[in-house]
């Protein structure tokens, strides 16, 4: 059994025990504790019962944080089984991870007390490296970051054997504790933010006058709820217009790490199918109508939309993308007829439709708060306040518990 002891260094306890290096010789390991000689003898108990049970020697060198981030996607992240989105959230984590002071320091000296801070700005808000504010980031988001670090520095630890033990394992998700005035007389609510019918034809009009192609992504998503990245991934095979009904089976997005446009599973990986309503079958047989004239109108120039098949790592992606039928139909890529296109045929993102809905926040009176996942809100807010029962709108949402999200 390794032996240890602490003691304190300014306003802080540090502790230290003896290891064995390759050679069988006894070296003193030694990391910073906390302002608590019971906390930190705490935390010397864990890092000897690591080390006992792992029996080995840490050999970061000289490698980052960064570096060994980069190493835990190509290595553990990309090979594995989680879904292509998750995937994606995570790389895009590291980079922005990477772009702060703990993404380049060496591995080897990195501490509990350097990731907490990390975790603490990040949970709390504060000035980021180039300068600017940064706002407390969301529940959802912090859970994802620290599962992310939670692993990829149990990956240092084993396989890698960079450092003897996990400095994450000490490390808290805290949050800003929400105020609540106990002498109000009202009850407050959270308030989903959601337009109205008139707001919403506001957004139509803005849309039309810039001839967007994203007025019918707008519309699908008022009158049945879809995600940005669902509707975007829509075709017209999902689409039963005589029975007025849609089938969700995937979502388009855009992938940073790959730079390429795909389409994979929904967010809950769940197909549903929702109805929509007369005013939407008659926006829907009004655009499959005008898609058609463009067919002949453009002629040759008319853009094709294809998925091809990649396979990388063990991981398989989907990707998207427009030809002109100049150019001939590839042999082994699939022909994808998505509902939401460009008037030249080709396939409309997820990002463009983002774009120009900020572009409407910013310039239309009324849609100040707006982002295209009001329209979701508006349209469980109108279900309800219709008489909808919660349980059939969780379903029509793909809702995994509550409503609305």
């Amino acid at each position: 059994m390794a032996k240890g002891s602490v003691r304190k260094k300014g306003k802080k306890w540090y502790a230290r025990f003896y290891i064995e290096d390759e050679s069988g010789r006894k070296v003193q390991k030694e990391f910073v504790g906390t302002e608590s000689k019971s906390e930190t003898e705490a935390l010397l108990r864990k890092a000897i019962a690591d080390y006992e049970e792992k029996k080995f020697v840490g050999k970061a060198e000289n490698i980052t944080v960064g570096e060994m981030l980069d190493m835990w996607v190509e290595e553990e992240l990309k090979p594995g089984n989680l879904s292509n989105g998750t995937v994606m959230a995570y790389t895009t984590a590291v980079k922005k991870i990477k772009k702060y002071p703990i993404g380049s320091r060496k591995l080897k000296t990195v501490t509990a007390d350097h990731l907490q801070a990390f975790i603490d700005l990040m949970s709390y808000g504060g000035i980021n490296p180039d300068g600017t504010t940064s706002k407390p980031m969301s529940k959802g988001y912090m859970l994802q970051f620290s599962a992310m670090l939670q692993d990829s520095f149990r990956f240092a630890v084993f396989p890698k054997k960079l450092i003897t033990f996990n400095p994450m394992q000490y490390v808290k998700l805290r949050g800003k504790k929400e105020e609540t005035d106990i002498f109000s007389d009202s009850e407050e609510e959270t308030v989903i933010p959601t337009i109205t019918h008139g707001e919403y034809q506001k957004l139509a009009d803005f849309l039309t006058g810039k001839k967007h192609p994203a007025l019918l992504a707008v519309q699908i998503a008022y009158y049945a709820g879809l995600r940005i990245g669902e509707v975007c991934g829509l075709t017209w095979q999902d689409i039963n217009l005589d029975e007025q009904y849609l089938t969700v089976r995937r979502s388009m997005r855009y992938n940073g790490t790959r730079h390429k446009h795909e389409v994979g599973t929904t967010k809950r990986s769940k197909v549903r199918t929702v109805d929509f309503c007369d005013t939407l079958a008659d926006i829907l047989r009004k655009a499959k109508t005008e898609q058609h004239k463009n067919r002949f109108r453009y002629g040759e120039l008319y853009h094709l939309n294809y998925c091809k098949t990649v396979k990388e790592k063990g991981r398989t992606y989907y990707e998207v993308y427009s030809l002109q039928r100049t150019q001939g139909m590839p042999e082994d890529d699939r022909e994808l007829s998505f509902v939401c296109l460009k008037e030249d045929g080709a396939f409309v993102s997820a990002s463009a439709v983002g774009q120009i809905c900020r572009k409407a926040k910013a310039e239309v009176e009324g849609l100040e708060d707006f982002h295209f996942h009001t329209l979701r809100h508006t349209y469980t807010s109108n279900l309800l306040s219709g008489g909808a029962k919660p349980k059939d709108v969780q379903e029509l949402l793909g809702h995994a518990e509550s409503v609305p999200q």
